[in-house]
């Protein structure tokens, strides 16, 4: 009951709390959005080097809080100061640069384990900060505002509504996927629903940004829906492979009634780029 009420609370203040930075601070194409991105990068990348740690392929935490944030500080400074210069790669050549050059004049005891941190920290480099860079691509969208906050709306649906499907229709349909057992049939599908239905929402209530010149435009907001959805649920999926891969039930402790700042963000880290390339495609 604890949790539940926790995760509750989450929600009621966490969603208002996104919906107002996105339609109240839209200077310099959503920067304080793209700041909390960074934020939420890093701290990820921190716990997804615990997770990494687990298996023996240590980074040290500043480090993965550091890569975590390069990337979508490199798509900011692009982004909402239109840096010209090639700070995308150079941050991903400088971070791993880093890796191949820190240990050269260890001792040798040190040495035995520089392939493990080399690929610890590409891993960390990547996920979840590459995919989350993506939300910030979105701010240059004609109707940024609008599609920023369907995007937000879809993955945070999928999620609520697959977890509170699944609680009250659940229980017989669960452990089809090993990597989550937990999860359940019913609340697949329930998820899904729900990112349909934001989807289809978004032509009928701002049809300025989501009006297609491929497909019939309700069409299009239902299978924007349907695709952004399915990288939703897989994005969880994935994280929780991660955990179970080395026996955690949670990647922290940060967020009240979730877990960590990874368990909050994985379905929102793949449906990103999903996202953003379907809605470029049908609609931009």
């Amino acid at each position: 009951m604890k949790k539940l009420i926790e995760r509750i609370l989450l929600f009621v203040i966490g969603l208002p709390l996104v919906i107002g930075i996105v339609v109240v601070l839209p200077y310099k194409r959503h920067l304080a959005l793209n700041l909390l991105v960074i934020s939420l990068s890093a701290l990820g990348a921190g716990e997804f080097a615990g997770l990494l740690k687990k298996k023996h392929k240590p980074i040290a935490s500043i480090e993965a809080l550091i890569l975590g944030a390069m990337h979508p500080l490199a798509v900011t400074l692009t982004v909402s100061f239109d840096l010209q210069a090639p700070i995308i790669p150079g941050m991903f050549t400088l971070g791993v640069s880093w890796f191949l050059v820190s240990r050269i004049f260890a001792g040798e005891d040190k040495l035995k384990d520089v392939t493990d941190r080399v690929a610890a920290g590409c891993a960390v480099l990547v996920y979840p900060g590459l995919f989350m860079a993506w939300i910030i691509k979105m701010s240059r969208f004609a109707y940024a505002d609008q599609v920023i906050l369907m995007f937000l709306l879809m993955v945070i649906a999928n999620d609520s509504a697959a977890w509170a499907v699944g609680m009250l229709w659940g229980k017989g349909n669960q452990g089809i996927i090993h990597a989550s057992p937990h999860k359940s049939v019913a609340g697949f599908i329930g998820g899904l629903t729900a990112s349909i239905i934001v989807g289809l929402g978004a032509f009928f209530f701002i049809p300025e940004a989501f009006s297609s010149r491929r497909l019939p435009s309700v069409c299009a907001g239902m299978a924007l829906g349907l695709i952004s959805g399915v990288a939703a649920c897989l994005g969880d999926l994935g994280e929780s492979a991660l955990k179970r891969s080395v026996q955690m039930k949670d990647s922290g402790t940060l967020m009240p009634g979730r877990g960590g700042v990874l368990d909050s963000i994985d379905s929102i880290s793949l449906a990103a780029p999903v996202y953003y390339v379907s809605y470029w495609f049908l609609f931009a």
